[in-house]
């Protein structure tokens, strides 16, 4: 009998989070885990879900520390985003905080580097999607 997909990952997320949360033994949430499992199941599914019930007990890395020139950046993005104005002036606002963003990245050292510029990837879409509507947009 397969293992059903959908039970399963819905079980591991809600394990993973009280996992993570720091107030469960972790053994018990991987043996109710490999309950999941039927006894008949196919290699393929022992598998997948054998290595994420064994991944749980892997500690998640810690957060990044971040750089001044990142803060900086997020500092921008929460400036120009979301713009506000006529479609010109947030095609502007966005192309400005792309650009002041893209020259904190050019400073950055090589490990943050592309980090920074990630933070640009939704205003350029966004500023995109001005230029190029995908349905009819109007000025509010």
């Amino acid at each position: 009998m397969p293992v059903d997909p959908h039970a399963f990952n819905t079980a591991f997320k809600r394990a993973r989070e009280r996992v993570r949360g720091g107030s469960v033994d972790v053994a018990a949430e991987q043996e109710s885990l490999r309950a999941l499992i039927p006894a008949d199941a196919s290699e393929h599914d022992r598998a997948w879900t054998t290595g994420l019930i064994d991944d749980l007990a892997v500690p998640p890395p810690p957060p990044p520390v971040r750089s001044e020139l990142y803060k900086q950046a997020e500092r921008i993005h929460v400036e120009v985003f979301p713009p506000k104005g006529t479609t010109e002036e947030k095609i502007a606002v966005l192309e400005d905080g792309r650009r002041r963003i893209w020259q904190l990245a050019d400073s950055a050292t090589p490990d943050e580097e592309y980090d920074i510029r990630a933070l640009t990837y939704d205003l350029k879409y966004l500023e995109d999607s001005l230029r190029n509507p995908p349905f009819p947009l109007t000025d509010a």
